[in-house]
């Protein structure tokens, strides 16, 4: 006999799948197997947390959050060591309690996610105000294209939601290692932003993109190694932060506009600023441009640092000779 959990399983499966539509060329019959179950199961759940209200979201995602920083030691470990390096003025307490509200907006950014995806326009517009529509339509009127720059904000599903508001857009990203995952993303992304998605490695069809007068979403704040990448400061560490938002303006004449989500206090919604197109970028020198993302990166996360995403090794790639930062 069936236990409870696979009986549960297999008796809900379908409706989840019905919720959750894949367009027939991204669905496989493997994802119905019992190693996928967990995955449907998770966004079934998604689905429920898109639709629940606003300041529920908020308090069970806080409250989420922080049961995951018990029990992801790990990534506990990597963002305490990164708030330890970025934030030297602050004190051990102070940081302690940066850190649980990092976590929490760990896990309010899983509700974002959920209304990302699957929320009605309806319910979202009441919750975000952007400031700044006019420079990314100025931006846009030059007919090269657009780089919509930003970073790995908790917020990031949901800002880039608010911004399709303005603009339809291509998003630059990286496969995800579970195929059914990464059918979904790929499909609510390309559903909400109206353009598909374009893998990082695709140099010709962004191209492509930013000949067609397109705007591309793009943030490089990510260490992904070496190669394509230089070491410049981030919080006065040097960082290796790649060098594709110079190099990609300079061979499309594309613009960079920069844009950032931030969730307001108590139950206020999201504020999304899109500043002005960067002026003399790229200046021909790769090394100044890419340094001077990073200030402004640093500059907008200081505003709401427990938003930023502070689990990910941003430091892990260190300069010849350089110690490790992160603990075992």
């Amino acid at each position: 006999m069936l236990a409870g959990p696979a009986l549960f399983t297999i008796m809900t499966l379908p409706k989840i799948a019905h919720i959750v539509t894949l367009p027939a060329h991204r669905f496989h019959w493997s994802f119905l197997t019992l190693r996928y179950w967990p995955i449907w199961l998770g966004l079934g759940l998604m689905q429920i947390m898109a639709a629940l209200p606003f300041r529920w979201q908020l308090a069970i995602g806080g409250q989420t959050g922080r049961w995951i920083s018990r029990i992801a030691r790990r990534r506990r470990r990597i963002a305490a060591t990164n708030l330890a390096l970025c934030f030297p003025e602050l004190t051990l307490d102070q940081r302690t309690v940066l850190l649980e509200d990092h976590f929490a907006a760990l896990g309010i950014g899983l509700f974002e996610t959920a209304m990302a995806w699957w929320a009605s326009d309806k319910k979202l517009r009441g919750l975000a105000r952007v400031e700044g529509a006019e420079h990314l339509q100025q931006a846009m009127d030059r007919g090269k294209g657009v780089i919509l720059l930003t970073g790995h904000f908790t917020t990031l599903e949901l800002g880039a939601r608010f911004i399709t508001w303005q603009q339809p857009f291509h998003a630059m990203y990286r496969s995800h290692k579970n195929p059914l995952y990464e059918a979904v993303m790929r499909r609510e992304r390309e559903r909400r932003s109206r353009l598909p998605p374009l893998a990082h490695e695709d140099l010709r069809g962004l191209l492509r993109a930013f000949k067609k007068g397109r705007a591309v979403w793009y943030a490089p704040d990510q260490n992904h190694g070496i190669r394509n990448s230089i070491f410049v400061p981030f919080f006065g560490i040097p960082t290796c932060t790649l060098t594709a938002t110079s190099r990609l303006a300079s061979l499309s004449g594309a613009a960079v506009v920069p844009y950032f989500p931030r969730r307001l206090a108590g139950n206020a919604g999201y504020e999304i600023v899109i500043l002005p197109a960067l002026d003399h970028f790229p200046s021909g020198d790769m090394a100044a441009d890419t340094r001077r993302i990073n200030e402004l990166l640093e500059c907008q996360i200081r505003q709401a640092p427990e938003q930023y995403l502070w689990v990910h090794r941003r430091f892990k790639t260190r300069p010849p000779g350089s110690p490790s930062v992160y603990p075992l």
